[in-house]
């Protein structure tokens, strides 16, 4: 009973979440959380760092993520020490990739992509696993290990899209451009962003538009897909949970750029999506060659439990910082700070 609450649980929270952000977040208000000033020009005027809701909620995404993942794994009975390790080694894999496969994909400098920073995660997650058993003679189970990987990611991008919501970025085509039937059939659920500093004004000049609401349905389909994952995962299914989450976040992933308008490369079928159909390829292969007999039980409350170690909670904290100092400063944006002494105050 205690699986089925948690599930139901967490789905309560997470739709309360994201449909509030769906409604305010495209806002103009919501983009730029700070701004510092670093640096004063010659009028006296200070230019500012400007610090993003972005990096914000892909800083809190990233910490949901993480939870789920050791809560799994913890369930599992795998200490937070061995955890704490294979995490570190798969964000300092991924982190970077998102800087640059946007770079070699979209060839732009001061851009990320989750998508190619999954890709990278989902490929290299075995080989980390496997060095991590052979070099400190562990006995991480790999199947269990790859769905909870999966489903962390399933969970963490629903979340994440927020971020893009925020940003205006990998938004979808305008109603008015595409077939009537989808139309009619968004007329009433698009979205539409507001402010010119938002990415899908200054890079398409689609402010106020309706377009179609790509970031808010991969929200859903990818929370509701790795709550679904979690409860396999608790019932022992792990093979299903990770193909599940593999094949649904992938597939909408390849589905959805047929929608967006954002610039995706050059190619019809672009790089992002054959990452999509090869990470698909990978998971179920990946079950044919290494079938997996359960040996271990997982156990909710012992993967809760573990969520107050002290050495947690200083690890999760410096992640969502360094995550947050490293996709939170904004490049492409630019403030300038003026300060002034109230006298009427004084």
């Amino acid at each position: 009973m205690i699986n089925e609450l948690f599930v139901l649980g967490s789905a309560i929270c997470f739709a309360v979440l994201l449909f509030w952000s769906f409604k305010y977040l495209p806002g103009e208000n919501w983009q730029i959380l700070a701004a510092l000033p670093f640096k004063k020009d010659e009028t006296g005027s200070w230019y500012g760092v400007n610090l993003t809701f972005y990096g914000f909620l892909i800083a809190n995404a990233q910490v949901i993520a993480l939870s789920i993942f050791f809560v799994l794994m913890g369930a599992l009975r795998i200490s937070h020490k061995d955890l704490t390790i294979l995490s570190i080694g798969l964000l300092s894999v991924c982190l970077p990739a998102s800087k640059i496969l946007a770079k070699i994909v979209e060839k732009k400098m001061n851009t990320f992509t989750v998508g190619g920073a999954s890709f990278i995660g989902i490929i290299l997650a075995p080989l980390i696993v496997w060095m991590f058993n052979v070099l400190l003679d562990k006995s991480i189970p790999i199947v269990p290990f790859l769905a909870a990987v999966s489903i962390a990611y399933a969970l963490g991008e629903g979340v994440g899209r927020l971020a893009c919501i925020s940003f205006g970025c990998c938004y979808g085509k305008p109603l008015s451009k595409i077939h009537p039937f989808l139309a009619k059939l968004f007329k009433y659920v698009c979205i539409s962003f507001e402010g010119k500093t938002k990415k899908v004004a200054y890079e398409a000049g689609l402010e106020g538009t309706k377009v179609l609401p790509v970031q808010p349905i991969a929200s859903i389909l990818y929370v509701s897909t790795a709550l679904v994952g979690v409860y396999l995962y608790l019932n022992e299914k792990y093979a299903i949970a990770f193909v599940l989450t593999i094949v649904v976040t992938q597939g909408w992933r390849f589905f959805s750029e047929m929608l967006r308008a954002d610039y995706r490369g050059s190619r019809k079928i672009t790089a992002y999506q054959y990452m999509s159909l090869f990470a698909v390829l990978f998971a179920f292969v990946f079950q044919l060659f290494l079938p997996y007999t359960p040996q271990y039980h997982p156990d909710l409350l012992i993967g809760i439990k573990q969520l107050w170690d002290p050495v947690w909670i200083i690890f999760v904290q410096l992640v969502w910082v360094a995550v947050f100092l490293y996709l939170g400063r904004s490049r492409v944006i630019s403030s300038t700070l003026v300060f002034n002494v109230r006298h009427d105050m004084i």
